[in-house]
């Protein structure tokens, strides 16, 4: 599911540079946005509030639940026909934030139903690893800790306690860089940051210099996607993102993943190559 979720990001900057409209991808974002949070909400009710609120159990009981979605479906029909006969623009902009409250309604029912268990404890534990901390909550406390321990110059190579120790799991692959700062400190934790962000401005370098939309689209697609990796395996290790299966592209153990890196890098090179080609 976390590599999965590459595709979202992607599609919305291959849409940006294809010229889309920002407010419609503004929406998809906002809807994403709020599918989360609304699906979430009966967990961090029950495991972090640990009480009743009122709206949560409008998004539970079904009878509640379709009633507001009569009444904001009634807004957007009313909103539709006042901007239709009036073409005031404040009637369209009732209707495109009832229209995206609406499907982010009924998007976090459709989370709520097809979210597994651990999948919505991953987001839990993201706002507080102290609910289940020898379960869904151990890997990003140990990763927290490693990370920590390490300080400013780190551990030494391969002197690691959190990893040598076995205490971190999946450390060569979604939690490499919880190793990294671990042994190397955050020099060396800085120096990967550098080191990818040198990859992501000289990408954006040569797509830039591109004369082909399709060679402009591919190329900011394939940006993103390392920036996308970038961003959540490292924000992860940190505790700044939930802990998604997603590894830290030319780093984490595992060939198909640098298979797709090299790959993709190569198609950036290529366009550049043929950036005087129409």
């Amino acid at each position: 599911m976390g590599t999965s979720l590459v595709f979202i990001p992607v599609f919305l900057v291959i849409s940006f540079m294809a010229g889309i409209k920002k407010r419609y991808i503004i929406f998809l974002m906002f809807v994403g946005l709020l599918m989360i949070l609304l699906g979430m909400l009966p967990a961090w009710q029950k495991y972090i509030l640990k009480e009743d609120l009122p709206f949560v159990r409008i998004l539970l009981n079904h009878n509640l639940f379709l009633i507001l979605m009569g009444s904001i479906g009634m807004i957007i029909l009313l909103s539709s026909l006042g901007y239709i006969l009036s073409k005031r623009h404040y009637f369209y902009w009732l209707m495109y934030t009832s229209f995206l409250a609406l499907t982010g309604f009924i998007g976090s029912l459709a989370v709520r139903i097809f979210l597994k268990d651990y999948q919505i404890m991953r987001l839990i534990v993201f706002l507080d690893p102290s609910v289940d901390p020898k379960g869904t909550g151990w890997n990003i406390i140990q990763s927290l800790i490693a990370v920590g321990s390490g300080g400013l110059k780190g551990k030494g190579f391969l002197l690691g306690t959190q990893s040598h120790y076995r205490f971190l799991p999946e450390q060569s692959t979604d939690f490499i860089f919880s190793i990294i700062s671990e042994e190397l400190g955050y020099v060396g934790s800085v120096m990967v940051i550098i080191l990818f962000a040198i990859i992501l401005i000289r990408g954006l370098v040569l797509i830039s210099n591109s004369k082909d939309s399709y060679g402009l689209y591919i190329g900011s697609g394939i940006i993103m996607m390392i920036f996308f990796h970038v961003i959540i395996n490292i924000g992860m290790a940190i505790g700044i993102m939930p802990i998604t299966g997603i590894p830290l592209l030319f780093i984490s153990y595992g060939g198909s993943s640098l298979w797709t890196a090299l790959i993709s890098l190569g198609i950036v090179q290529n366009i550049y190559l043929r950036r005087y080609r129409y």
